[in-house]
């Protein structure tokens, strides 16, 4: 179902259009740490680090997948929009087919090369196998991953928002189900846990399929091309940049795990692989309030309301701040019992030890963070790209860039956990300036411009017209 978010209270139509989506966010992160969670309590300290040296490089796989799912999006979105169903019916064919193609090289390249990509992030000896068979396994499913994204963003450029979040919700409980099976009775370790992931994309991808073919025909849409060159190139155009921004930060990311495994010890690599699931949980929910912000700001630009932009920007800011607070709490007065979900009672003290040390530096810092991506959610949703790349980079950049030098400075890994807090402190203050100076209304003052114009132009049509009219009146009266 579409929103309208121009009209109504500014805080509280956001707000109420932000809640569904911490919903979505709630599943996929349940999705996403149950690999991490039920191995590394019933498979040992070495599973849980196998899992977590290969995330870094499932992201990079991600991060096409999403880059592609929201070109797709924009594109049908547009033409689903605008009317034009013959269209929107050529670019669903054509996004599915060109993404069954690059998704089948994608995973044959993963599968190939499973254990080269482990060892470029260094992935210690002791847990390299684990680590390359979990990669191998998990890449080998991309291609539903891939495409199960692809239909999602199908369905939400529909207007079905829904049908997403069901799936999302089945895939997530039937993985933690699989999970506990594989991992627990069948004491499968590691490739129970890969294949716990495989099966539920699988099954998602496949029922995702069926629905998208059976939407499609009910819409009784006559005509349209089987696959169009031109309409991929559209859909390249905004894909590829996408993919590009999403790769960027699981490069990033990739780079903090080569540092990290550097240290050459399995039980810092679990204590950062729990940690960091635990901190990506709280990153997402902010950037989700972010997405929120930006969804806000097309529409209410659209409408010229620049000033319900800055209302609704202060209401939620006091909302991912709240937010921000009850991370805090948790990860720093609650982080080993967190961090023990990860782990069973024969995980060493230096794997809890580590990802206590990671949670308590970078939790304070959440309250910076949140600002950054709400400040983010207006630059992008007013199409300030230029911005909101400057601020994104500068955090990545400035992290790696940190953690090198803080790790070797100390000659301790806390070095790379200090990373975060210096990085995020930086974009902070790039994204902050940039909404401050309000280069974010910049479209909707050349819009004003141009109705500026149109009503001129129209003023002087209408002088025109009157000017005809009353040289006709009076030729009238002359006849008479």
């Amino acid at each position: 179902m579409n929103k309208d978010l121009t009209i109504g209270s500014p805080g509280k139509s956001l707000i109420m259009f932000t809640i569904p989506l911490f919903i979505s966010v709630m599943f996929q992160q349940m999705y996403n740490i149950a690999d991490s969670v039920i191995a590394g309590k019933f498979a040992g300290e070495d599973a849980l680090a196998a899992i977590g040296a290969s995330y870094p490089i499932t992201m990079i796989f991600m991060a096409v997948a999403v880059g592609c799912q929201i070109g797709c999006s924009v594109v049908i979105s547009k033409h689903f929009g605008s009317g034009n169903m013959q269209m929107t019916k050529t670019c669903i064919s054509t996004s599915l087919i060109a993404g069954t193609v690059l998704s089948v090289v994608l995973t044959v390249v993963g599968v190939l090369f499973s254990g080269l990509f482990m060892q470029w992030v260094q992935t210690p000896e002791n847990i390299f196998d684990d680590g390359c068979l979990y990669l191998m396994i998990y890449t080998g499913g991309f291609v539903f991953l891939f495409l199960y994204n692809v239909v999602t963003g199908i369905f939400n450029s529909l207007g079905d928002s829904k049908t997403p979040l069901y799936l999302l919700i089945g895939s997530s409980v039937g993985n933690v189900i699989l999970d506990c099976i594989l991992i627990i009775p069948l004491k499968m370790g590691v490739a129970g846990a890969a294949w716990a992931t495989f099966a539920a994309q699988g099954a998602a991808c496949i029922l995702a399929l069926f629905l998208l073919f059976r939407r499609v025909k009910s819409m009784q849409i006559k005509g349209g091309k089987l696959f169009s060159g031109s309409e991929l190139l559209e859909i390249s155009k905004v894909a590829v940049p996408s993919v590009l921004q999403q790769s960027f930060i699981s490069v990033g990311n990739l780079f903090i795990q080569y540092m990290v495994n550097g240290f050459g010890s399995s039980a810092i690599v679990a204590g950062y692989s729990a940690a960091i699931k635990l901190n990506t949980f709280a990153i997402t929910c902010f950037t989700t309030i972010g997405n929120g912000m930006s969804s806000f700001t097309a529409q209410n630009i659209g409408a010229n309301k620049p000033e319900r932009i800055k209302q609704g920007f202060r209401s939620v800011l006091l909302f991912s701040l709240a937010t921000a607070l009850v991370f805090f709490l948790l990860f720093f007065i609650l982080n080993q019992q967190l961090l023990s979900l990860f782990m069973n009672e024969d995980s060493s003290q230096l794997a809890l030890d580590t990802g206590t040390q990671f949670l308590r530096i970078v939790a304070p810092f959440y309250f910076v963070v949140c600002l950054k991506l709400l400040c983010d959610g207006v630059l992008r949703g007013s199409e300030s790209m230029g911005c909101f790349m400057a601020a994104t980079f500068t955090d990545l950049i400035l992290r790696v860039v940190l953690a090198a030098i803080l790790s070797n400075a100390m000659n301790d890994v806390v070095g790379i956990w200090y990373s975060w807090p210096g990085a995020w402190a930086v974009a902070t203050v790039m994204s902050v300036a940039f909404y401050k100076s309000g280069i974010w209304t910049k479209k909707l003052k050349a819009r004003s411009a141009v109705n500026a114009g149109i009503e001129e132009e129209l003023a002087e049509i209408k002088e025109k017209i009157e000017q005809i009219d009353s040289i006709s009146a009076g030729s009238d009266s002359e006849t008479e």
